[in-house]
């Protein structure tokens, strides 16, 4: 047996030298006791060009990609060796139900869902680290930043003393280059930063595309879905940002806004006209239920839109209920109460849902949706005119504030984050 197995070690050997030089895998960062390695890169850079591909975003040049990925790998390590450090993690169970769901979304078995990403070239094991992964970050962002976050009775006051804060409110789409600056930053390293931003406005000012310099540059955690922050009110909006944007047409973009968190590029997109205002003293509530289906990296926008119009036909047509359907496949916490959301205020929703459902009469069901949160189908219960309470009007000032600090505590967070971190970058080395 044991000169079977010289023999087959002497063969393997032998046919790998035959085959030529094989590249073995390297270290490209090595972050605190962790390290990055090429294949680690390479895999990453692959699967970030194709969802950049997809949303119609210019590829940044291969070596600027590159170091892009490389710092969200970066980060990514440094927040799940925080969450190690500190015992948050994400058990089997709770994995399980969440890729139960994702199955379930796709109308597929276990079997057949580890089938489909097979085929697609991804492995099981990947799959539930990355979900696994996208979980626990999520986790840790709730109790690092968002629970920290404290709006005094103060704050509130004050905001809905002013009458611009309280009054119909505009709502912009927004783009955001943002260049951190270190913690403790010298004069030094914020003018090289400062020259750094300058160019990057010039770039943007001769025409390049903003969401391809978003990818390249922006330090932010959106960088490579083009900087896109969506659609906000300005109340929802840093400080920052609001003062600049109301003074913008779309289309154009902001001058270097210096913030904490370092140097920022604002585009415009588009602006459009708010809900009702937050002074209001009636309001109109709508009742309505909703199916969702989220997508993911095996649901697509058409796969998730044809799904809705499949479940609509069934209730329009085929007389099926719109509760059992929410019930049987809505990825919403809504689903078990059949999809049932109560009554709703303005603002409560976000606005590409709140939009589609006051174009709805009672009984009426939508065509699919689109929001951040995937693709819904509305149906539209009743509708009443409500008094809106003091404490209705002062927890809806609370929530615009808690949003409007949350961006900033989060970048100042991660900033912190990284600057206490031992990284090595070997990127050049050969």
């Amino acid at each position: 047996m044991r000169l079977l197995a010289l023999l087959a070690t002497l063969v393997f050997t032998h046919a790998a030298w035959a085959a030529g030089p094989v590249e073995v895998d390297r270290i490209v960062a090595v972050v605190n006791s962790d390290v990055v390695t090429r294949s680690d890169l390479r895999l990453k850079v692959e699967q970030i060009s194709r969802q950049l591909t997809r949303q119609g975003t210019p590829l940044p040049a291969e070596d600027v990609l590159e170091r892009q990925v490389l710092e969200r790998l970066i980060m990514e390590k440094l927040q799940i060796q925080l969450a190690n450090e500190t015992s948050l993690r994400v058990d089997d169970l709770a994995l399980d139900r969440a890729l139960g769901r994702i199955a379930d979304n796709n109308k597929l078995s276990m079997t057949e869902f580890r089938q489909a990403l097979e085929k697609d070239g991804i492995t099981w094991d990947r799959f539930r680290e990355e979900i696994r992964t996208e979980m626990l970050l999520s986790r840790l962002r709730e109790r690092e930043v968002e629970s920290r976050i404290v709006v005094s009775d103060a704050e509130v006051s004050n905001f809905l003393a002013h009458p611009e804060n309280t009054q119909s409110q505009e709502e912009f789409n927004l783009a955001h280059i943002l260049l951190r600056a270190p913690e403790g930053a010298t004069p030094e390293q914020l003018a090289r930063l400062r020259a750094r931003a300058e160019d990057v406005a010039a770039r943007v000012a001769r025409g390049e595309p903003f969401d391809k310099l978003a990818a390249s540059y922006s330090d932010a955690p959106d960088a490579l879905s083009g900087g896109n922050l969506g659609w906000r009110s300005a109340e929802r909006l840093p400080g920052l940002f609001a003062d600049a944007v109301t003074r913008m047409k779309p289309g154009e973009t902001s001058p270097i806004l210096r913030s904490a968190a370092g140097f920022h590029i604002v585009r415009l997109i588009d602006r459009r006209g708010g809900g009702d205002a937050l002074g209001a003293t009636q309001v109109q509530q709508t009742h309505a239920r909703h199916i969702l289906i989220k997508t993911s990296e095996v649901v697509s926008d058409g796969d998730a839109r044809r799904r809705l119009l499949d479940l609509r036909e069934r209730i329009v047509q085929g007389g099926a209920s719109f509760a059992e359907l929410a019930r049987a496949h809505s990825a919403d916490l809504s689903a078990s109460k059949g999809g049932d959301l109560g009554w709703i205020y303005p603002g409560d929703t976000v606005p590409e849902f709140e939009q589609a459902m006051d174009a709805l009469k009672p009984g009426e069901i939508s065509q699919p949706v689109q929001s951040p949160f995937g693709w819904h189908l509305i149906q539209v219960e009743e509708r009443r005119v409500q008094d809106v309470s003091d404490e209705r009007k002062r927890n809806a000032a609370r929530n615009a504030l808690r949003e409007r600090k949350l961006d900033e505590a989060y970048q100042d967070w991660l900033r912190q984050l990284r600057d206490r971190a031992y990284v090595d970058i070997r990127l050049e080395d050969k």
